[in-house]
């Protein structure tokens, strides 16, 4: 069943029999329908008042501009960072690789860097490795009594206390 809206007259009327019937017979669920049909009506007087009373009291404000708070403050350091010399990032890994080297058939695990100017070097499979570093790109690379030059393709290294090997990866 559909539910129809009525219309303000309706409305009253409603109210002005129901009214009647409360004053001949008390019934509760009558009572509480009359108290909220009371209490829109007070609602639809009252609530756009109180609207009018805040925005009176909004407009009352001074209208300055606000005062902009920034935890944004000038760097002291400014003229020191820009005028300092360049950071040169860690090279990236350019290959990995073990190599079989003669004479006696040993195996070393070469970590190769990109720019050609840092390697590691290590004698086991995830022991402590020996960085080796050159100035330039194209020198042998040397550290910690250790020399190594060539690619991950082919390569020279000398161990310290054991001497020269020829490497192929």
């Amino acid at each position: 069943m559909a539910r129809r809206r009525l219309n303000e007259p309706q409305t009253k009327a409603i109210i002005i029999a129901l009214h009647t019937i409360k004053r001949t017979v008390s019934v509760p669920a009558l009572d509480v329908f009359l108290r909220v049909r009371e209490a829109a009506a007070v609602m639809k007087i009252m609530l756009p008042s109180l609207a009018a009373v805040a925005l009176l009291a909004l407009t009352a404000c001074d209208n300055k501009t606000p005062e902009v708070v920034s935890s944004v403050s000038e760097d002291p350091q400014a003229a020191a960072i820009a005028n300092r010399a360049p950071v040169e990032l860690p090279p990236a890994i350019k290959a990995e690789k073990s190599m079989r080297c003669q004479p006696g058939n040993v195996l070393f695990f070469v970590t190769f860097f990109e720019g050609d100017k840092q390697a590691r070097v290590r004698t086991e499979k995830g022991g402590t490795p020996v960085t080796v570093t050159a100035a330039t790109a194209g020198e042998p690379l040397t550290g910690e009594g250790w020399t190594l030059t060539g690619t991950p393709t082919s390569a020279k290294i000398t161990q310290p206390g054991k001497g020269d090997f020829t490497c192929k990866g």
